[in-house]
């Protein structure tokens, strides 16, 4: 293609500082040739990023190696399908894995759910990180505290965990539904006293956990703030905000 015929945005500088798609220019009518592919990549990989299942076992494996106390459960949806086209089978605990759950003798102050959700490449790569940062921050009895892998889970299904694992808190990392520029973008929930039939307006919510886009640190700084907040205040959602300063973040934990 002759690139005098491409008529060139002049907002392209911006470009340099967003995965955004802005500034992609046009030739006559019609995109640039190179962006229609880019294109077609991004929606390739967004449609990639739901389909894919997570490799439990390697994340088993791995948060085990982190000395992780590592739980695995399941949702009411049997596959993937099921999982897309019925969103409530999703948010229900299995039954059996109910049970099991509430045979566990100890009441964790924390229960830290990872469910596969719209992005299992976001959890495979960012929920161990993530979650190391955030322990290093958070006072709790960790050899104590569970880490829940929910196979075709919601956000939802972590009221039923921590119901049944009796915990005061449940923070849930998902995978967040792909956008065009961002397949792999995880999801913090956060709910106080969780139990089955919670409002989402009953937890604070942190998106968009990805290094392109709110770094770890930061995550786990205002998730640590959100989490001892909610302790200290009893409450989460709505009534919880996020005054955390964010001035002191840095890449190391705090003190």
């Amino acid at each position: 293609m002759n690139d005098e015929l491409i008529q060139h945005n002049p907002w392209d500088e911006l470009r340099a500082h967003t995965s955004a798609r802005i500034a992609i220019g046009r030739v006559g009518s019609s995109l640039p040739t190179n962006e229609v592919l880019r294109f077609g990549l991004a929606h390739a990989q967004a449609r990639d990023a739901v389909h894919r299942p997570l490799d439990f076992a390697s994340l088993r494996s791995q948060l085990e190696n982190a000395q992780f106390r590592v739980l695995q459960v399941r949702s009411d949806a049997e596959d993937r399908q099921s999982y897309l086209l019925r969103p409530d089978k999703g948010r229900h605990l299995a039954d059996a894995c109910y049970a099991r759950l509430s045979d566990e003798v100890a009441a964790p102050e924390l229960a830290v759910v990872i469910a596969d959700g719209l992005s299992s490449i976001a959890v495979q790569r960012h929920a161990l990180p993530l979650l190391q940062l955030f322990r290093q921050r958070f006072d709790t009895d960790w050899a104590n505290t569970p880490v829940v892998l929910a196979e075709q889970g919601r956000v939802a299904i972590g009221d039923g965990i921590g119901q049944a694992l009796r915990a005061r808190l449940v923070v849930m990392l998902i995978g967040e539904r792909p956008g065009l520029s961002s397949p792999d973008s995880l999801g913090l929930y956060l709910t106080f006293q969780p139990r089955v039939g919670r409002m989402d307006s009953e937890r604070n919510c942190i998106s968009n956990v990805r290094p392109e886009g709110l770094p770890y640190a930061l995550a786990a700084h205002k998730l640590d703030y959100l989490a001892r907040e909610a302790l200290r205040l009893s409450l989460s959602g709505v009534a919880l905000k996020d005054d955390s300063n964010l001035l002191r973040v840095t890449e190391s934990p705090a003190h």
